[in-house]
């Protein structure tokens, strides 16, 4: 039987309009396989088998199904956040970005699960349980857009949407063997998202090319008049400007980051990584594109992962006062109106937002917010500025993600190297500047999928984006799915 959903956008979208398949049928197996794979891998909260065809029109999107994050509003579709606390909520309204995809001809086919509220990297945190890595099961698809990669990676849809407060869309994107990219702040509108820390917190896709994530992004984004931070992006055409001409680009990699020598007791897993990465550099050096290695203090790598913490634990505090079980959610046990929202929020919330909560409140406190939040708001603008200094030399800073691949689920075969914490975290200073970013994968460590990042300057997305393009295509790892079998 034909397979279609791990078919790119565009060959899908020619199959739809020469009338080789049809929309229904793509939408049958979809949910086919969102069900055949749900117990394994636990891709979604919700899946919508009542989804509709839509029209074939010459958007490259119409008729082709999708994964929507969980915290997308989706009007008369339950939206949880895979929070307890949203167990049963059902917006009256949906996100424009998903207004966006509708207007498109984007079928939605079922809502992912995701860490809860997006605060977690593992995908290890939503109220519905785990989501499995579809490479192999016993290890994590990464967060907090768990579900999406790992719906994408399986053949299921050929893209889904994410979010990404420091990597949750790019990390697990790396560990699912596809491309993650995260816009600059504010193409697309973040209004109907539910929101986690807002100077932080970016739209974007999963997919399994950079063209398919040009195309999506393409429609997702745009200037809207309820978020303030959205931007007018309708001169940039994103798949429009892929050509894969990178000849005379110029890359820069961070020497303390991604050199070898900067780890003296790595790992079997990390130095695999870390050499292939340098091959990899190798490669983009012989398709005529200078790779630099400059040098950043450590003292202000070091210094991201604890301003992270602080900036997106403080914000998040703020963001979730709402979350009373007064206004929506389950109503919680009480006598008066304090017990019932210490009720809700205290069975609602999973223990790991609940620490995220007493962090954020105990460095806003004021006895507490010059010693904690304003001085990792100064390290933040030292970090972005530091990044920008770097950029103007450069087209984008390319390194390797994380530590290598996706951890076990259980933990019990991993073996972390000490010093590593700012290779793990350093895709947050995306978030930081609201850089453009983008995980494309470039190779297989213990037969797993390891990915690069490119990360470049604000608005310039199409260039980053283009060298990402080009950069994919010296090796053959675009449009894989964890259903191929050889792992090179």
């Amino acid at each position: 039987m034909m397979s279609w959903m791990d078919k790119s956008i565009e060959e899908l979208h020619a199959a739809l309009k020469d009338g080789t398949v049809t929309s229904e049928e793509l939408i049958r197996e979809a949910l086919e396989k969102s069900h055949a794979t749900q117990k394994d891998l636990n891709c979604f909260v919700t899946i919508l088998d009542e989804a509709k065809p839509q029209p074939v029109t010459d958007n490259p999107l119409s008729g082709i199904p999708c994964g929507i994050k969980d915290n997308y509003s989706t009007a008369g579709i339950l939206s949880t956040g895979s929070s307890n606390t949203l167990k049963d909520y059902v917006p009256r309204f949906d996100a424009t970005a998903v207004t966006h995809l509708k207007d498109a001809g984007a079928v939605m086919i079922g809502k992912t699960v995701m860490d809860e509220f997006g605060m977690g990297g593992t995908g290890m945190s939503g109220h519905t349980g785990w989501v499995h890595n579809p490479w192999d099961t016993t290890r994590m698809a990464g967060g907090s857009s768990a579900g999406s990669a790992a719906a994408v990676a399986a053949g299921i849809v050929p893209y889904a949407t994410g979010t990404d407060t420091g990597d949750s869309i790019r990390k697990p994107a790396a560990f699912c063997g596809i491309v993650g990219y995260k816009p600059t702040y504010g193409m697309i509108s973040r209004y109907g998202i539910f929101a986690f820390a807002s100077s932080l917190d970016h739209c974007g896709v999963l997919s399994r090319s950079v063209k398919d994530a040009a195309l999506v992004v393409d429609q997702m984004k745009g200037k809207d008049r309820h978020d303030m931070t959205s931007w007018d992006s309708s001169k940039i055409h994103l798949a429009a400007s892929l050509d894969g001409k990178i000849a005379g680009k110029k890359l820069c990699t961070i020497k303390e980051l991604a050199s070898l020598s900067s780890y003296p007791n790595a790992t079997p897993e990390l130095k695999e990584h870390l050499e292939n990465f340098a091959r990899r550099l190798d490669d983009i050096r012989a398709a005529g594109v200078t790779v630099d290695e400059v040098s950043v203090d450590p003292v202000l790598l070091n210094t991201v992962a604890s301003v992270y913490v602080i900036i997106s634990c403080a914000e998040a505090t703020s963001n979730m006062s709402n979350m009373t079980g007064l206004i929506f959610g389950p109503r919680g046990e009480g006598s008066n109106y304090i017990e019932v929202m210490m009720d809700h929020r205290t069975k609602g919330f999973s223990s790991l937002i609940k620490r995220r909560f007493v962090i954020g409140s105990y460095v806003l406190q004021k006895e507490n917010q010059e010693r904690y939040f304003k001085n990792a708001q100064r390290a933040r603008r030292l970090i972005v500025d530091k990044w920008k200094e770097i950029l103007q030399d450069y087209d984008a800073v390319i390194l390797p993600v994380g530590t290598g691949p996706a951890h076990h689920l259980d933990g019990s075969q991993d073996i972390l190297t000490e010093g590593t914490t700012a290779l793990d975290e350093h895709l947050q200073i995306g978030n930081f500047g609201g850089f453009p970013s983008i995980t494309i994968p470039d190779g297989f460590v213990s037969g797993m999928p390891v990915g690069l990042n490119l990360t470049g300057k604000n608005y310039d997305d199409a260039n980053v984006l283009n060298l990402a393009y080009g950069i994919e295509s010296l090796w053959d790892y675009r449009n894989q799915t964890a259903e191929r079998k050889e792992k090179k």
